[in-house]
């Protein structure tokens, strides 16, 4: 047996399946007709993976090996995230560029060939890790979201839902990102949520018609205010009209003391929110008093809003229908001028003049602008507040910087059309845990929005809509084939600087048709994998449909309200199926502090530090059995893979050693039906029951319940089978109890395989397996050699011995040293049982207490309904026999020392002046016990190097060959 470090030996399994070709072998060996899909979120790489990749990318190789082994052809196609603003914000960077018109003034196909270069940027780190974590995924034949083929089926799947209606152009108040310049969905509005501190602003509205009285408004976002239109209140509301010295201001009744604390003022008058209806106000700013607007005629009027709330502020609310949802709708409704004083960069336009071209909301002071804002109010006395506001605000997921909200065009998928066909199809699926899929999923569901589609930028899967400069006719393309036969023109790429050069006739007017300027937001790409990763429907499309819905998915919890969602809208959208049977909502992993893992903190541990130091496969297990596989945090500790390393690694090949030193001729028949002895049937037993329970779990894809008893079985093998069996191994006739341990470790083997790859392997390869373990099936439960009466005995005799050496224990004596008898009371085990007991507890008899009344020293324990008595009186003869042991412990200790294995007989040379030593070896029964327990030739007095002390005597003892 080896005595390599674990990730050594990793190591060279991993070159042997490479250079055996066993994963390719594992596929092409299951029929093609029998596939097993699942869909794998592709990443992006540019970055290094993390804990959180790792996470995913376990559990999403355990399953496939599983039911690989299951018999089922599992493919495994690598895929990667290559487009979006990632790779934008890397370019501009290295360009030393920022924004729209500056990518522009560089030329977008500069701009865009840059992007294809930076892609890949960590592919190799990548592929080196995800092969060292013992992942078998081809990596080789990747798909990317670049590839021709898959943005051609995401033209498709575009295409289908556009000709069911579920594609359409629209204006609405979304958030923007400022930096990006683009539009962003409700899905990745929810990824960057930060806790913020912003300055709220109480402003003063001087009503026309009555001087000095002003209606108060209280707002969140001061920069809106030049783009003010009109006011809006409650109609049931009650106002009140104060007076504070020679000014009326006029604010909702039931928060005015909130409004007006640390003034002083008397309350002059009440009223309806309906009477202020209609009433003029004058503007806080003069920007658009003589600019042309259509509807001006309804400008910096009152108007009543059914979305008035009487929670906080003034009850009044301040419209700027460019900039909130409300505030557009009651826009539309009341007729009121649009003003968009920002633009899409989140800059001022000139018309603001004394700020043209600042940013609102600027990501390195977000507040900034607003203390221009209130210091211009200030200085005009129409402020009539200000004060921190501490709330929840949106900012980009991709580069940290606030949104805003912003009214603009968008193309959009009609969710809210198909939400019935969302929720019916949501029913078939089975999530774990299952409370994801009526909660966090199914609420998110029931919620659903329209989803904007299009984003103004660049490095994308450009949307395949052409316009008629005309008549502004529109025509959408499913195919890279439909726009070379319209265009006449050969298409080698789809990219946005390749598409935007086609144009074709219009059919309507004859006039030109050319491609609006957006790209797909990454998600449309995200949600099209399936079709994209197989370039259907344009390639194997009988292979697609007979497999779709996909068996199984897993990521992230952060994606139930993104990937996960967008592929049951588009494939609800286009099929009207869900895209996949089963999921499985992986937690996030935190430092061990609980804090969000940090590079620039450095709070956690590198993982390949932990995979060179433990191994793949005490990271994987310690990942796989943790609540981390069912969707809750997970805080990382190094000391936890310790553990796993110590308790399941280490004592596999501590077992395995053992085993090796005592195997058998491989062609030897077992049959472990036949097996006599009661440890055998007890470990047969407890084998079988793993696997029962093991196959149970895993088909229900709840992987921690299906591994930890890996590790418990892994344990009880170690501390009570081959521990209780040892003196049976150094017998001749070991035979069943050797072939029990290989059957034993071999279907532990087996059962372990997609959890511990690597050590499955192992343990399959020294047991004399020459197939790897991965090419072999999944082993069926032997049902009839679990023995439910052995395993009830079994378990009860475990706890007679827990109970026995907690009163050794209690008594301060040693289990080296034999006592005379143990009672329990119960009904009577029967002798094989109680043999176990008596060798594991070291006492001449065990037996049930009934019958026994005998009084004598003893300690009793009682546990579950149990009740163990100990006599703990030591005779001289007990203690002389328990000199055995001793001396067996320090003679073997000494054999360690000097190398030598069992195939070694030494003789024993010793020296002592000590009373119990010295009638110990004038005790020939007692010494041919030692000589027997320690493979010795024979043993002498004589001169010796090695002092020891045994029951506070000493001894010199020298082992010669």
């Amino acid at each position: 047996m080896t005595k390599k470090p674990f990730p050594q030996i990793e190591e060279e399994i991993m070159k042997k399946w490479d250079d055996d070709k066993t994963f390719e072998k594992s596929i092409e060996n299951r029929d093609e007709k029998d596939l097993y899909v699942f869909y794998d979120g592709p990443p992006f790489a540019t970055g290094t993976p993390h804990y959180g990749h790792i996470v995913a990318g376990t559990l999403k190789d355990v399953v496939p090996r599983y039911w690989t082994m299951k018999g089922k052809r599992v493919e495994r196609k690598w895929g990667w995230d290559t487009h979006g603003l990632p790779v934008e914000n890397i370019v501009e960077k290295e360009m030393k560029i920022s924004g729209r018109e500056a990518i522009e003034e560089v030329g977008v196909a500069k701009f865009n060939d840059a992007c294809r270069s930076k892609v890949m940027l960590y592919a190799d780190e990548w592929k080196k890790i995800v092969k060292r974590l013992g992942r078998w995924v081809d990596m080789e034949n990747d798909y990317k979201t670049m590839d021709k083929d898959f943005m051609e089926s995401v033209w498709w799947v575009f295409k289908s839902m556009y000709d069911k209606g579920l594609a359409y152009e629209g204006y609405k108040s979304m958030h923007i990102c400022p930096r990006c310049e683009t539009t962003l969905s409700n899905i990745e509005i929810g990824e960057g949520y930060k806790d913020v501190k912003d300055l709220s602003v109480t402003a003063k509205f001087e009503l026309v018609d009555e001087p000095r009285t002003y209606v108060l408004s209280w707002t969140t976002t001061p920069w809106t205010l030049p783009g003010n239109v009109a006011l809006a209140v409650g109609a049931k509301f009650d106002y009140i009209k104060v007076k504070i010295e020679d000014d009326i201001y006029i604010t909702l009744k039931d928060n005015h003391e909130e409004v007006l604390k640390d003034k002083s003022f008397e309350i002059v008058g009440e009223m309806k929110g309906a009477e202020l209806e209609g009433k003029r106000y004058k503007p806080l700013f003069d920007f658009y008093v003589d600019k042309e607007l259509e509807n001006k005629e309804n400008i910096y009027t009152i108007v009543i809003g059914d979305f008035v709330s009487t929670e906080d502020g003034t009850g009044v609310v301040h419209l700027a229908p460019a900039f909130g949802e409300d505030d557009m709708n009651i826009g539309k409704e009341k007729n009121l001028p649009f003003i968009q004083h920002v633009k899409l960069n989140g800059k001022f336009t000139d018309d603001v003049e004394p700020w043209a071209g600042i940013e609102v909301k600027p990501k390195e002071d977000p507040s900034s602008t607003d203390v221009l804002i209130i210091k211009y109010l200030a200085g005009r006395s129409l402020l009539f507040s200000k004060e921190k506001y501490e709330h929840s605000y949106p900012h980009c997921w991709r580069c940290d910087s606030p949104l805003l909200n912003y009214a603009t065009g968008s193309w959009f998928f009609a969710v809210e059309k198909i939400k019935d066909e969302l929720l019916k199809n949501a029913k078939e699926v089975n999530w774990v845990p299952a409370h994801i899929k009526e909660g966090r999923f199914g609420n998110w569901l029931e919620g659903a929005h329209d989803w904007s589609i299009s984003r103004s930028r660049y490095w994308g899967n450009p949307m395949p809509i052409w316009k008629c400069e005309g008549c502004a006719d529109v025509k959408v393309l499913g195919s890279a084939e439909e726009l070379e036969k319209l265009s006449g023109k050969e298409v080698p790429d789809l990219h946005k600087h390749f598409v935007d050069e086609l144009t074709f006739p219009c059919e309507k007017c004859g006039g030109t048709m050319k491609r609006i300027s957006e790209v797909f937001d990454c998600w449309v790409e995200s949600a099209s994998m399936p079709y994209g990763q197989m370039h259907y429907p344009f390639e194997n499309q009988e292979k697609f449909e007979k497999n779709f819905p996909a068996e199984f998915i897993a990521e992230g919890v952060d994606q139930t309200r993104a990937w996960f969602y967008v592929l049951h809208v588009l494939s609800t959208g286009v099929f009207n199926k869900p895209a996949y049977k089963n999921v499985v909502v992986n937690g996030i992993v935190l430092a061990e502090d609980g804090q969000k893992m940090s590079k620039r903190k450095q709070n956690y541990p590198d993982p390949m530090e932990i995979v060179n130091k433990y191994g793949a496969d005490a990271l994987r297990y310690y990942l796989t059995t943790s609540s981390v596989m069912r969707a809750e945090d997970l805080r990382f500790s190094e000391k936890g893979v310790d553990e796993v390393y110590k308790k399941v690694v280490l004592m596999s090949m501590n077992i395995l050693s053992f085993y090796k030193m005592f195997e058998k001729d491989d062609e030897l028949d077992f049959v472990p039906s036949g097996v006599n002895n009661v440890l055998d049937k007890w470990i047969i037993a407890k084998t079988n029951d793993l696997v029962l329970e093991v196959t149970s779990h895993m088909d229900g894809y709840d992987l921690p319940r299906a591994s930890k008893p890996i590790a418990e079985f892994i344990n009880e093998l170690s501390t009570w089978y081959v521990r209780r069996c040892r003196d049976r191994f150094k017998q001749d006739n070991n035979t069943q109890a050797v072939l029990t341990l290989r059957y034993a470790l071999g279907k532990l083997a087996l059962v372990m395989a997609p959890f511990m790859p690597y050590l499955s392997e192992h343990i399959n390869s020294e047991i004399g397996n020459t197939d790897s373990v991965h090419l072999q099936d999944w082993p069926n439960a032997e049902e009839l050699l679990i023995k439910k009466d052995v395993l009830s005995k079994m378990k009860k005799a475990r706890l007679v011995t827990e109970l026995g050496l907690a009163a050794r224990d209690e008594a301060k004596i040693k289990v080296r040293q034999p006592l005379e008898y143990l009672w329990y009371r119960a009904d009577d085990l029967g002798s094989e049982y109680n043999e176990v007991i008596a060798a594991e507890l070291n006492v001449k008899e065990v037996r049930s207490i009934e019958g026994i009344n005998e009084k004598a020293n003893r300690i009793t324990k009682e546990d579950s309904g149990l009740k163990v008595s100990l006599k703990i009186e030591i005779s001289e003869e007990l203690m002389l026999e328990g000199l055995v042991r001793e001396l067996t412990r320090q003679i073997n200790n000494l054999r360690r020392q000097k190398g030598l294995t069992i195939e070694d007989k030494v003789k024993l040379v010793y020296n002592t002046s000590g009373t119990n030593l010295q009638k110990f070896f004038s005790n020939s029964e007692l010494v041919e016990k030692l000589k027997a327990a320690t493979l010795l030739t024979d043993i002498e007095s004589g001169t010796a190097e090695n002092e020891v002390k045994i029951n506070d005597e000493l001894i010199k003892i020298s082992l010669i060959d």
